[in-house]
């Protein structure tokens, strides 16, 4: 058996999560697809895909197999490359995803940079306010805003970022300006459920905190529509900075409660590769990391 041949099946298997596709993209029968990865399970010893009659998902094993066989594949062509001559350079299609606001708002910016100094790459801009599984969803890079808990995954930490409390001048003129997170319950509330699930909301840090329970007049499930409602004037929401530092240097929102503010949340880029990362994932990293550090809407 050519191993490193069984590895490229296998790693476009677990990328497409089907057979089928995987054959398509390497131009071979499905048949030959299955075969391969048959007797690559059988050499190993081990399961490594769980197959359903609609879905093909990696087990526990093919998860770590699938590191060091990407890894070792990307090393075989830097070597090939490097004896040939030629040097890699960033080429193919990089996905990438990051949450919604910070995406549009910080990450596009840089992926218009990117694609003007790589003109042999295409990038697939995936923004939600959700957890993506990198593995599973077959992405390239992400923006994670929070604790890390994969430790399977490489980081990079690019800065803090920070829940905040805001309203308008014109709202706060008209209201009053809490001085204390007991005062909300006094006050017309905007809900955005992706930066805070719960009505109840927690602030303070290093041992100090309370927990105040807000009654919202208005519920957004998108973070634009809070800040749209908030810069209307209808009342007091809960945000992070990255998403409203402009509006605060504009003078259209107005922090407030800040010495109650809880910890800041650490901004990572993280991939699966190491410093072997292929030349187009390394480049983008590279951009990512000077651009996101000097942002003046990001803590560091």
């Amino acid at each position: 058996m050519d191993k490193l041949e069984a590895m490229r099946v296998f790693v476009e298997v677990a990328e497409c999560q089907s057979f089928v596709a995987a054959s398509r993209k390497l131009d071979v029968s499905a048949p030959a697809v299955t075969r391969s990865i048959a007797k690559l399970e059988h050499a190993l010893d081990v399961r490594l895909f769980n197959r359903t009659t609609r879905h093909v998902r990696l087990t526990d094993s093919g998860v770590r197999f699938f590191e060091d066989a990407k890894r070792i594949l990307e090393d075989v062509e830097q070597a090939v490359a490097t004896v040939s001559g030629s040097y890699a350079e960033p080429k193919g299609t990089l996905s990438v995803t990051a949450p919604v606001l910070f995406g549009q708002i910080h990450i596009v910016p840089v992926l218009t940079e990117y694609l003007r100094d790589n003109p042999s790459v295409t990038v697939r801009a995936l923004f939600y306010d959700r957890i993506s599984n990198i593995l599973e969803e077959g992405l390239d890079v992400a923006i994670r805003i929070g604790h890390l808990k994969d430790s399977s995954i490489y980081a990079t930490q690019v800065g803090c970022v920070q829940k905040v409390v805001c309203a308008s001048p014109a709202y706060l003129k008209k209201r009053g300006v809490p001085g204390r997170p007991a005062d909300l319950a006094d006050h017309e509330i905007i809900h955005a459920s992706t930066v805070e699930p719960s009505t109840t909301w927690r602030f303070g840090a290093k041992g100090v905190r309370e927990a105040v329970k807000v009654s919202p007049r208005l519920h957004c499930s998108q973070n634009g529509a809070a800040i749209s409602a908030a810069m209307q004037g209808l009342g007091i929401t809960r945000l992070m900075s990255y998403q409203v530092g402009e509006d605060f240097n504009e003078g259209s929102l107005v922090r407030i409660l800040r010495g109650y503010e809880s910890s800041p949340l650490p901004v990572n880029i993280i991939h699966l590769e190491g410093r072997q990362a292929n030349a187009k994932i390394r480049s983008f990293i590279d951009l990512a990391v000077a651009r996101l550090r000097a942002n003046p809407y990001i803590d560091h």
